[in-house]
């Protein structure tokens, strides 16, 4: 035991050894992996090792085969998709979350597990400035967060689906209102809930991409003369591709008026609701039923980490609760997390969220969205200033849609110019951007969300657009 214990002692120091190298200067691998498809498992043995294996083989294999394999999302030039990174103390939580190895489902599975996460939601909400009336809940990612929403607006209308199922309660069609701009995850809920991507109807949008609420509202107005039932209408603070946002008191007046939920996706940009001269951007998300937000995006808290406001929170609980004998307990007054959603088991994800809050404060997380929105700001300038390049959508937050536009070039010379100059800069190692199509244009985006990322690193990557674009001109 002994032996195995210091054996243990000097693994684990061999790790926080590579981590902390690794986070000195994640910047010396390039951005995006390099690896042709297939590489790693042919890499790989076909079969499990009959035998234990020494630890030390172990990490060569890792640092030989895996980490080639690995899209650096912590370089400081990661400008892709929504750019994230984890602040360093999160690792160490980690760390302590697995050695603790909690299944936070019941109150009495971990105490400290289930009253923290009520903390941190807490703190979460007060920061972003909700009123106490919400309720967090943290679970992976937004797409469980945003089925578990729609799972509870469902109830509200068609409270005997949980028991009888869709066949025998003879329910009308549902219908939940998005735009061509909302996250597609909403359109995967709506299959798991029986209601249908069919029934998922996209309404119009205006020229800022953002839902309008009086299409919302003939829509529906439209519906319920057909018959068809309205569920839920999901708007959208911090769209994925251009991160607008739609108007959300507006759409909540629509939505009163016609007693259909109203979920918000504020996965990305909810966090900027910290800073109070962005304050005004999110007016009327605390008229939401429920509001999703991710710390693992734009609060420097690792992968996976996802909060859920739920404004009736006995009505969430009474849409998934389902207590076994095995599990059934006499506590009053407590919080039974399993009761929230899908899932029995649940990690501990609220520890991580607690060191990051203590460690960085709020200030110095103001600070850094402050910084990420002037840099995309600035990038936005830079390129409005370019001739032959166009700044394609409005960039409130840390996001800027734009694209080169060489002279001479009809929209499809336009889409396979920007479409070499993506695949070349990626294909450079320093910088990493994605792309996205507006009203069916191609365009290119600029993400900026990495702790790690400065001002430099934005130039930089401007840098290399601009000479890749005057290489295929």
């Amino acid at each position: 035991m002994m032996e195995d214990r210091g054996r243990f002692e000097d693994d684990f120091a061999r790790i926080a050894a590579w981590i902390a190298a690794y986070e000195r200067y994640p910047e010396r691998y390039p951005v995006l992996a390099r690896n042709s498809p297939g590489a790693i498992v042919e890499a790989l043995p076909r079969e499990a090792p009959e035998h234990g294996e020494p630890f030390e083989e172990i990490l060569r294999d890792f640092e030989r085969v895996i980490v080639p394999g690995i899209t650096h999302w912590n370089h400081p030039r990661f400008f892709a998709y929504f750019a994230t990174s984890s602040e360093p103390v999160a690792v160490l939580a980690e760390a302590l979350a697995a050695a603790l190895d909690v299944k936070a489902m019941l109150w009495r599975t971990s105490p400290a597990a289930t009253e923290l996460e009520q903390v941190v939601t807490r703190w979460v909400a007060r920061l972003m400035g909700l009123p106490d009336a919400f309720e967090g809940i943290i679970y992976d990612t937004a797409s469980i967060a945003g089925f578990t929403a729609l799972a509870a607006a469902r109830h509200a209308v068609a409270p005997a689906l949980r028991d009888s199922g869709m066949i025998a309660s003879g329910m009308r069609p549902m219908r939940i209102y998005v735009t061509d701009q909302t996250h597609a995850h909403i359109e995967k809920a709506a299959i798991a809930l029986g209601i249908g991507r069919d029934n998922v109807v996209r309404v119009p949008c205006d020229e800022r991409y953002r839902m309008r609420p009086d299409a919302l509202a003939a829509q529906i107005a439209s519906d319920h003369a057909a018959g068809l039932q309205p569920v839920a209408v999901v708007a959208t603070a911090g769209t994925t591709s251009t991160t607008s946002v739609d108007p959300l008191a507006e759409i909540a007046a629509v939505a009163r008026r016609e007693r259909v939920w109203v979920h918000v996706d504020a996965a990305y940009a909810g966090a900027a609701a910290m800073l109070p001269e962005m304050r005004a951007t999110f007016v009327g998300m605390d008229e939401a039923d429920s509001i999703v937000v991710n710390p693992h995006k734009w609060l420097f808290v690792p992968m996976d980490c996802s909060i859920l406001y739920v404004r009736d929170e006995a009505h969430l609980r009474r849409t998934f609760s389902v207590v076994p004998d095995y599990l059934a307990t006499d506590e009053g007054g407590v919080r039974n997390y399993m009761d929230y959603g899908l899932q029995l088991g649940r990690r501990f994800r609220a520890l991580k969220l607690w060191f990051v809050l203590r460690a960085l404060g709020a200030e110095t997380i103001r600070a850094r969205l402050r910084n990420h929105i002037a840099w995309a700001q600035e990038f936005a300038s830079w390129v409005a200033a370019e001739p032959n390049w166009e700044v394609c959508a409005p960039h409130p937050f840390s996001v800027v849609c734009f694209r080169s536009r060489p002279p001479g070039l009809d929209e499809a010379g336009v889409e396979a110019h920007n479409a070499r100059v993506l695949e070349a800069v990626n294909a450079s190692g320093e910088a990493f951007l994605s792309h996205t199509r507006l009203n069916g244009r191609y365009v290119l985006r600029l993400a900026i969300g990495n702790r790690r990322t400065g001002r430099d690193d934005v130039a930089r990557a401007w840098a290399l657009l601009k000479e890749s674009a005057c290489a295929f001109s």
